[in-house]
């Protein structure tokens, strides 16, 4: 079993978390802006880029508020999530992300999802 560090970031995001959750849950929603195309069946999912495929196994997910998937080929209890959180008193909508690498890939995981959710913000119309 490798060591994996676990990391958390947080982006705001303006949009509703109906809107949000099928983007983060769906195939199609995903497809939008995580990978080239997104498959599923059942729990299995297959993400695309660049002709390369990986599979994700849908661990949980509550409606409008995560999803939680782990990477068919780790041999680890690693899983990513993404999380919408609403702030009580603002509203502000945030999407929460918990992923795991390498240690000497944990900047640029990060980096990976910060471009990720910026497509997803453009997606979105969100700032």
């Amino acid at each position: 079993m490798s060591d994996k560090i676990k990391f958390e970031i947080e982006f705001v995001i303006q949009a509703s978390p109906q809107l949000l959750y099928q983007y983060i849950s769906t195939p199609s929603g995903l497809s939008e802006w995580y990978a080239d195309n997104v498959n599923s069946r059942s729990e299995l999912f297959t993400f695309i880029w660049d002709g390369s495929e990986e599979n994700a196994k849908l661990l949980k997910k509550k409606s409008d508020e995560f999803v939680k998937f782990s990477w068919e080929e780790n041999d680890d209890d690693s899983f990513f999530e993404m999380r919408i959180i609403v702030d009580e008193i603002t509203k502000d909508v945030s999407l929460f992300i918990t992923d795991f690498a390498d240690d000497d890939e944990v900047d640029e995981a990060k980096m990976l999802w910060e471009n990720q959710v910026s497509d997803l913000k453009q997606v979105l119309g969100s700032k």
